[in-house]
């Protein structure tokens, strides 16, 4: 299979990566850099610039470089205010958030893909090949819109979105925490720079299941700079034009990141209204700051826990994601929350992301012994009259999923279905692999008369259960089997390169082996109705009805799909009267109530 890259789409900074000899490994760009600012500055002529020539921008073109777009996703304009950015949103569709820049208007989704098409160029670039297929992170508290918004920025880019996968799970996956050969209790606080999530898993051998997620899709490390840059206008005493603020919004980043070292910083900015600027700052000045940002945190996780029903000490694992726990501040909160020292084995700026290339990797084929049971990779469904293939889960389903579908006989005095179970993507069931088949026995009668349901359910296991029942008596027949997820990179890869190879020649067969169904019908209903119509009918009519039958016959065995279909549709209209006569003879026929 193809190669698939693992994307953390952040906020303050996105990473790409690859697995490349069973490992996961981030790809820098040309400058030897993992970290990707998230930030796209459009130029007065030429393409936009992304990344870190695009951060320096900033500061000198506020008005047209686009930053923290990811907490513009599903927003609306009237929203945006508290964001406290240098650039002009706008209402676009249904009110939602636009970005305007000079006289064009972007959506959240269009800059995001700028991002992704910059760590697509940079992904090929480092493995020296054409990447097409991506997995992409969203926070687990992003809803449909923004998750669809995502998966629309990576196609936009030039990407085939495999999986939008929830940061923390894939910061759990970066831990290796599903390599545990036991029940565990993860808690993920997740804290990046504009969204925060606190999730509450269940790992068990592998199998992933989300027992609560809370958070704020508004809330993050952006606030903190928000709140000092407040702090140090104070200071300064004077009102600030858009370049000035992305100019000091730069030096406050800066040391917000050298206070998580250093106990002592000064905030220095030259040329600031005619007057430079000289702040000192502590570590203890910053916590006071910050302080009331990281404790709106705190509502979050004690609902996630409660949603969970769990104690803090019922946790087995606690870990950080996100730049902004690399705050010691941070840190000590989380420690007294949960009454626990956190997990911070791995760098929390690229957990994500590594978290994702171990997802992409599992779906590539290129990592073997993690099973994540979580979609059907080809469609489950049954044989069907005239050898088609009925499907009931299409591929790439969600599990668990349960879905079904009734069905009847197609001859009279039938005393049993059986009951085929096939899996593939091709349109008759010959050219689908078989996985089992069960029988069910009912009541002979006419065809079209016994209701037969057939339910398929896979479970959070990945086994997949036929039930088939006789709706008249509740008679049920029941099969299990696990191969029906249990399919190798290389079967599915297969599968699916050989329906698209046969596509066209499926569709022809798959509409002559309806077509054919319907001839056959429609003789079989005519034979049986002429007789029933006696004198009611013209000897005209009966020529005509005749040689329409006729002409069904011979276009049969033409293997003329349009003559079939053009003779099926003659004798359907010269049908029609005889069709009303038997019905109003039926009707006739009936006792009064």
């Amino acid at each position: 299979m193809s190669d698939i890259v693992g994307i953390d789409l952040g906020t303050t900074n996105s990473l790409v990566g690859i697995i490349e000899s069973g490992f996961p490994i981030l790809l820098a760009d040309e400058n030897g850099e993992r970290l990707t600012p998230s930030v796209v500055h459009f130029p007065e002529e030429g393409e936009p610039i992304v990344g870190r020539v695009a951060l320096r921008a900033r500061a000198l073109a506020p008005r047209t470089t686009i930053y923290s777009i990811k907490r513009l996703m599903g927003m609306r304009s009237d929203e945006v205010e508290r964001l406290n950015v240098d650039y002009e949103v706008a209402a676009g569709e249904k009110g939602l958030a636009r970005v305007r820049v000079r006289d064009r208007q972007f959506s959240p989704e269009e800059i995001s893909a700028l991002i992704l098409r910059k760590l697509k160029s940079d992904a090929e670039r480092a493995v020296g090949r054409t990447v097409d297929r991506a997995v992409i992170t969203v926070p687990a508290y992003f809803n449909d819109a923004q998750r669809n918004a995502t998966k629309r920025a990576g196609e936009l880019a030039g990407f085939g979105v495999e999986r939008i996968v929830n940061e923390p799970t894939a910061a759990a996956l970066a831990f290796g925490l599903d390599r545990s050969k036991k029940r565990i209790r993860v808690g993920v606080y997740d804290l990046g720079g504009g969204t925060f999530d606190i999730s509450i898993l269940q790992l068990d051998t592998g199998l992933f299941e989300v027992l609560a997620t809370n958070g704020n899709t508004h809330l993050g490390g952006d606030d903190i700079d928000n709140a000092i840059i407040e702090y140090a206008l104070a200071q300064f005493g004077a009102e600030i034009e858009a370049g000035d603020s992305a100019r000091l919004r730069e030096v406050v980043i800066d040391a917000k990141h050298r206070l998580s070292f250093a106990e002592n910083v000064t905030i220095c900015l030259p040329f600031l209204r005619g007057k430079n600027l000289e702040m000192p700052l502590s570590r203890a000045e910053l916590e006071k700051i910050a302080q009331p940002v990281i404790e709106r945190t705190r509502w979050h996780c004690a609902r996630a826990l409660a949603d969970a029903k769990l104690r803090t000490e019922e946790l087995d694992e606690l870990i950080l994601v996100g730049g902004a726990t690399k705050m010691p501040l941070v840190r000590a909160f989380v420690r007294d929350l949960f009454a626990r020292e956190p997990n911070i084995s791995q760098n929390p700026e690229e957990t994500v992301a590594i978290g994702a290339t171990i997802q992409a990797g599992i779906l590539a084929g290129a990592i073997r012994d993690v099973v994540l049971l979580d979609v059907t990779p080809l469609s489950l469904g049954i044989e069907t009259f005239g050898g088609l293939m009925n499907v009931i889960i299409p591929r790439n389903s969600t599990i668990p999923i349960k879905a079904g579908e009734m069905f009847t006989t197609a001859v009279n005095n039938q005393r049993a279905m059986s009951i085929k179970v096939l899996q593939g993507e091709r349109e008759m069931a010959q050219d689908n692999w078989s996985l089992g088949q069960l029988e069910i026995e009912f009541e002979p009668a006419p065809k079209g008369v016994p209701r037969v349901g057939v339910q398929f359910e896979i479970d959070a296991n990945g086994i997949l259960h036929v039930l088939a029942r006789d709706t008249k008596t509740g008679a049920e027949r029941k099969l299990e089997m696990t191969s029906a997820i249990d399919v190798s990179d290389e079967a599915v890869e297969r599968m699916l390169a050989d329906s698209l190879e046969h596509a066209f020649e499926d569709m022809n067969e798959r509409a002559w082996a309806e077509a054919k169904v319907k001839a056959d019908e429609m003789l079989a209903a005519v034979e049986a109705a002429l007789p029933v119509a006696g004198n009611e009918i013209s000897d005209e009519e009966r020529n005509l009805i005749a040689q329409a039958m006729q002409e069904v016959h011979e276009a049969a065995s033409s293997q003329n799909l349009q003559r079939l279909q053009r003779a099926n549709s003659a004798l359907d209209q010269a049908t029609e009267n005889l069709a009303n006569v038997v019905l109003r003879k039926a009707m006739m026929g009936k006792p009064e109530v």
